[in-house]
């Protein structure tokens, strides 16, 4: 749906990304970098967070009434003005050594052969366009075209860290070994994201840069681990948890850290911020301080100095061993754990994901404002372990323990039911889709698979049709809000979580409300899913 004639030629359209967000189409990436930091420079009120991307600007805001209004003040803002104003920067220089495996092949594909690449790589001055999907990656697009490639046909699984590579019109520097299908031209040491450094992120949507070719350079540390900022947690020198089962996985989580996209950085999380908000609450926190949000059950954690514990989110039986005896612990109600006695959680009832919540919170450091632990972009405390010791803050004045409440789930949840609903607006390309695919959408029903995780929940139609598209050229990389129904080329939806890409390139054809995404991170495989669309936004 858009917003009606824009004010400027450069603005095409204006598409509704969920009812908190605009999807911001423009004629040029010009017109992106100069919409992108009139808003970075003079935020709309309520604005969350802004993306730019290759032909889009996704802004984000706290409410709907925000984005109504935002969606009136974009529509009169005059691009080409602010394009005008925008002033150029001294470029950053990126040194290279050109070795790369790929190298003749793009010689090859671009008749330049593999100096002509070089020339070309250096010879011309590249502009950071958007953010990827790791923290650090940056899409440049050069002055011209003459090093447009296709993707490798068979992406690599690791690509070392200080990669340089092409794909399409765009070049980019690998931050960290990952996955890629780009093809590799050469490799640097320059550090493209960094957390020691005051701007973490090397280039940000705007950034001029120089390739300069070196013979040498020091190689970058060349590793897998899924946290940055590492792995090892401090030892606790006063009140702590100390895990003795993390289960199938047990995470650190607050509130999350918004306003990031543009690093790359997706505000994760937790995925059921109804429950961890609950699990605070209920032993006198503030909401976003952190609690351990365990997957599956399976958690068992041992007392060290008097705490006070809330459970909240799935449903599970839970006990306390130590030397008072055995006893049974209530959801959703505060409960003391007294120094040296074991908490232990069974396998969840109903739902999926289980919250603790510790009267003075997990009092790790925070990375980037947050304490939580981001498994797509590696940021934050690591994966709980058997042994980690986890401190508890200090209990701060008038915080009051609360008394005990009902669960925030719904009925679809606690009471096992076979069919979830699950409520949607349009997304920002269902006309993508064929007519018969839009229905199909909330016509038929949807399951949950096994391959689902925080990043998104990945739906199987097991009695259904997959999704049609109406047009099937590549969709250039956009902002994604959680809550996007991605539809890959697979026609199966997948429904992106608080771990989600910033960007995508396949179409979203429908968006889960916010108010129930606390839902969708409940879902258990094997749940069948249906989809109630809502009223556009006006």
């Amino acid at each position: 749906m858009s917003a009606g004639a824009p004010h400027s030629s450069m603005l095409t359209e204006i598409h509704w990304a969920g009812p908190r967000a605009l999807l911001i189409e423009l004629e040029s990436l010009d017109a992106v970098l100069a919409l992108h930091a009139q808003l970075v420079d003079h935020p709309l009120r309520g604005q969350v967070d802004v993306l730019a991307a290759a032909r889009t600007v996704l802004a984000v805001f706290d409410s709907s009434g925000s984005a109504r209004a935002a969606r009136t003040a974009v529509s009169a803002l005059d691009v080409a003005q602010t394009k005008d104003a925008l002033t150029s920067a001294d470029p950053v220089r990126i040194e290279v050594v050109y070795d790369g495996d790929d190298l003749p092949e793009v010689g090859r594909l671009t008749g330049l052969g593999a100096d002509g690449v070089i020339e070309a790589h250096t010879g011309q001055i590249w502009t950071a366009a958007f953010g990827g999907f790791a923290p650090g990656f940056a899409y440049l697009v050069g002055e011209n075209e003459s090093l447009n490639v296709p993707r490798r046909t068979s992406p690599r699984t690791a690509v070392p860290a200080g990669s340089v590579a092409l794909a399409g019109n765009f070049s980019a520097v690998y931050p960290r070994r990952s996955p890629g299908g780009w093809q590799l031209i050469g490799r640097t040491s320059t550090r493209m994201w960094d957390l020691d450094r005051e701007q973490p992120a090397l280039l940000r949507p705007g950034t001029p840069v120089q390739y300069v070719a070196v013979r040498e350079a020091i190689e970058l540390a060349d590793t897998q681990d899924t946290n940055d900022d590492d792995a090892t947690l401090p030892a606790a020198a006063g009140p702590a948890l100390e895990v003795l089962s993390p289960g199938p996985q047990s995470l650190i989580q607050d509130l999350g850290r918004p306003g990031l996209g543009d690093l790359g950085v997706s505000a994760s999380g937790a995925a059921d911020t109804a429950s961890a908000r609950q699990a605070n609450r209920l032993v006198g926190n503030q909401p976003g301080d952190a609690v351990v949000e365990s997957v599956l059950g399976g958690l068992a954690v041992r007392a060290h100095g008097e705490l006070t514990l809330a459970l909240s989110g799935a449903s599970v039986p839970a006990q306390i061993d130590g030397p008072r005896g055995e006893r049974n612990v209530p959801m959703c109600s505060p409960f003391a754990l007294h120094d040296g006695e074991q908490l232990s959680l069974d396998v969840p009832e109903s739902g999926l994901r289980t919250y603790l919540g510790v009267r003075g919170g997990i009092d790790v450091a925070p990375v980037l404002g947050s304490r939580s632990t981001d498994l797509m972009s590696g940021i934050g405390p690591a994966v709980l372990v058997k042994g980690a010791v986890l401190p508890v803050g200090d209990v701060g004045n008038g915080r009051t323990v609360g008394a005990p409440e009902t669960s925030p789930l719904p009925p679809d949840i606690l009471e096992h039911r076979k069919t979830v609903t699950l409520h949607i607006t349009t997304g920002p390309r269902q006309d993508w889709f064929t007519p018969e695919s839009q229905a199909t959408l909330t016509e038929q029903p949807w399951t949950v698979t096994a391959e689902s995780n925080r990043i998104g929940v990945r739906l199987g139609a097991t009695n259904g049709r997959p999704l049609e598209r109406a047009r099937t050229e590549e969709l250039p990389s956009e902002g994604v809000v959680a809550g996007s129904l991605q539809v890959p080329p697979s026609g199966l939806p997948v429904l992106f979580l608080a771990d989600h890409p910033v960007t995508g390139g396949y179409p979203v054809i429908g968006v889960v409300v916010p108010e129930d995404l606390p839902i969708a991170a409940q879902l258990s495989p094997g749940t069948t899913v249906r989809f109630i669309e809502m009223e556009p936004q006006p």
